[in-house]
């Protein structure tokens, strides 16, 4: 999406859920959020073993890797700053999309399902501590103690658009390591989470249409793109995901990343052709944002006002007839689960191919 002036930005109908004031429109408004932040987010869920079995099963990351980039970003940024139709209509229809992620886990055996809490809530804290993380390595820095039991209480509510329980989020930086403590014994570095985690850093495979003399320049930025994100992975991760690379590699990664995000912040414009290269479905979310579009409502909603009025369940209650179904398909016959929640997708996240 190219936009020349402001009159290029289509207002959205409403603030959504957080809005200016929020600390989740400073941090994800930041450039390090929807690039470094968000890879780093996709990586690491990938030690979820149930999540990287349906991965791994789709091959989406595989066969078509900007698409699946696009649409992923475009979610966790309308959850951010979309309106509060278009973001409850999305977290309604990904609880279709994912009762097609369903199967047995290839290592330990076991059943895996896209929609079960404890995979959303990985999903959910693990995307918005990446986007965290990397705002205070590349970025300004580390919120205030008040900034950030904010920011956790947001995330909780964002918690609401999946089928985890906002009551499970942490609220703090304790909490939060905490957390991680107890999932790091049900995480794995098995063989397809270490080539997922690998072809997920790579960013030159969504900037495949280069001219020849710029190739160089694409190598560097992959480089120390791929260079950030191990940079901010604790030890643990980095050796159940075989990402290793020199400590001298982590401390140039830094200087040259916090510069770059730096010169970067001075433009909006610039973030959104940065954005328009890795998720051009997403530019139309956070534009409005970016350059203080006031909506055509400047209303802010909670979650449970938004379902009351547009007619939605909340996640965790949504759709059980179709998820019986599509278990009954996969678990009972042995048959592929229905697409129809993925082709359902396309008209609020963009098109699959």
């Amino acid at each position: 999406m190219a936009l020349r002036t402001h009159r290029d930005i289509t207002p959205l109908e409403d603030y959504g859920f957080f809005g200016p004031e929020s600390v989740a429109w400073k941090v994800w408004g930041y450039p390090t959020s929807l690039t470094i932040g968000f890879s780093r987010a996709v990586v690491v869920e990938e030690l979820d073993p149930n999540l990287v079995a349906s991965v791994d099963r789709t091959q989406d990351i595989y066969l078509r890797p900007r698409t699946r980039y696009d649409r992923t970003i475009h979610y966790f940024a309308l959850i951010a700053f979309g309106d509060s139709r278009t973001t409850s209509r999305v977290a309604d229809v990904l609880v279709k999309v994912h009762s097609k992620a369903i199967g047995i886990e290839p290592y330990g055996g076991g059943r895996y399902d896209a929609n079960d809490p404890d995979s959303q809530l990985w999903i959910l804290v693990t995307g918005w501590h990446s986007v965290l993380k990397a705002y205070e390595m590349f970025g300004p820095g580390k919120l205030s103690e008040a900034e950030e039991a904010q920011y956790w209480a947001e995330c909780a509510l964002a918690a609401e658009f999946q089928t985890c329980d906002p009551a499970d989020v942490p609220r703090s930086r304790a909490e939060l390591h905490a957390y991680y403590e107890r999932m790091r014994p049900v995480m794995s570095g098995s063989p397809i989470a270490q080539r997922a985690m690998s072809h997920l850093m790579d960013v030159n495979q969504l900037i495949d249409e280069v001219p020849l003399v710029l190739r160089p320049v694409r190598w560097v930025v992959g480089t120390f793109f791929r260079a950030g994100v191990i940079a901010t992975l604790p030890r643990w991760m980095r050796e159940m995901g075989d990402v290793q690379q020199p400590r001298a590699l982590d401390l140039l990664a830094r200087p040259v990343l916090r510069a770059t995000f730096a010169v970067m912040s001075l433009s909006k414009r610039l973030q959104l052709r940065v954005l328009g290269l890795l998720s051009p479905s997403t530019v139309p979310v956070v534009a409005p944002a970016f350059f203080g579009i006031a909506p055509t409502n400047p209303e802010l909603l909670t979650p449970a006002e938004a379902r009351a009025r547009y007619g939605y369940d909340r996640p965790a209650e949504a759709h059980l007839a179709w998820r019986a179904k599509q278990h009954e398909k996969v678990f009972g016959r042995g048959e592929a689960p229905s697409d129809a929640g993925l082709l359902e997708s396309e008209s609020v996240l963009g098109k699959l191919a």
